[in-house]
């Protein structure tokens, strides 16, 4: 049976230089960075969100999940009106 992974995620993680990093899974590149964890969540959140939707999970210092959580989708029409 083949591995299902979330469509559109990211990974809050641990930056070896200080702060928080945001990943999709597998990137070797941050889409952002913060100084805390809790920053770093919430700009993952909204990633997430504007992207329709998906998971967000915040990894400890030691690398494991700490939390995980689904985003709903915002609420930006498409196609928009006018």
């Amino acid at each position: 049976m083949a591995k299902h992974r979330t469509p559109n995620s990211r990974h809050v993680v641990p930056n070896p230089n200080g702060g928080w990093d945001v990943k999709k899974p597998g990137a070797s590149r941050a889409s952002a960075h913060t100084d805390t964890q809790r920053e770093a969540a919430g700009r993952a959140a909204e990633i997430v969100r504007n992207s329709g939707g998906g998971e967000v999970r915040v990894h400890r210092r030691d690398g494991k999940i700490r939390d995980s959580n689904t985003v709903p989708p915002g609420n930006d029409p498409y196609p928009p009106k006018g």
